[in-house]
Order: structure tokens, then sequence, then C-alpha cells
């Protein structure tokens, strides 16, 4: 079973100043593709940012985003793993939390951050896996055991 730490491994991981406004923020993630990026004062993660954060807080407020620092509109509330969580841990404290993105923490560092489509995709690379060795059990039983009545 696949754990947080296998997730993010090898991670290229951006993060940002809480003092960077909203608008650079938002170039970096869409150069990197990315729909959340830590935001760490001093080396120390203090909140993340989020798209969800941007349409809420930005857009729909009507604020500009090229004159509001990110520490303005980022959710400051952490919701993290730890590297040696298994997927469906991290899956549970998503969906309990209602949140898409989840940072990956090892002794209080950051070691990456895992998406809610990263578990997704785990979770049915796993479900796959199971059903493929339930269906050679299956084949592999023989017919006489399966005919047998009680």
């Amino acid at each position: 079973m696949k754990c947080a730490r296998d997730m993010v491994r090898g991670q290229d991981i951006a993060t940002v100043d809480p003092a960077m406004p909203v608008t650079e923020a938002a170039r970096i993630m869409a150069a990197r593709q990315i729909g959340a990026v830590p935001v760490a004062d001093g080396g120390r993660i203090v909140g993340i940012f989020t798209e969800r954060d941007a349409l809420t807080r930005i857009i729909a407020a009507g604020i500009d985003p090229a004159r509001t620092p990110v520490r303005d509109v980022m959710s400051s509330t952490l919701v993290a793993a730890n590297v040696g969580d298994s997927y469906e841990t991290c899956l549970d404290r998503m969906r309990q939390a209602h949140i898409r993105h989840l940072i990956v923490l090892d002794n209080d560092s950051l070691a990456g951050i895992i998406s809610m489509r990263d578990l997704m995709a785990v979770d049915l690379d796993d479900k796959a896996e199971t059903i493929s060795l339930l269906n050679a059990y299956v084949q592999s039983v023989p017919a006489d055991l399966v005919n047998r009545r009680p």
C-alpha cells in the first residue's frame, strides 16, 4: 500500500513568500500547472494558497490581486499529513476537511504536496490490482470445486 512518501518522492516543490502579490503566486501556479502552493516564511510553512482561495477571496470579493499579498488570502489553518501516512489516511483526512490539496511533512519540514487527483489515481490503481488478483484467483480454482454443491 502506497504511503505519502511514495507520492511526493522526487517532487520539485514550489513555495511562495507570504508577502508575494497574489498575481505572482498565480503565475507560478499556472506555469507549473498546479492548483495550490505552500506558503513559506523563513523555511516554515505558514499556509497554503489554492485556486479556491483565489476564486473566493480575490475574484468573488472584487479584490485587486496585484496589490494583495498572499498572506491576506491564503488558508492558514493547515491540514497536513506525515510522510508515513497511508494514501487511505490522506484521502480520509482530505475528505473530512473538505480540501483538495494536502501538505506532506517529514519531521515538520515540507516533503511535498498531494492533490485529490493524486490520491484518486493511487486508489484506482489499488482497486485495479485487487480486481486483477481476484480474477486470477477465480480462474485458478478447479472447475470441480466451483460446481460442487453442498
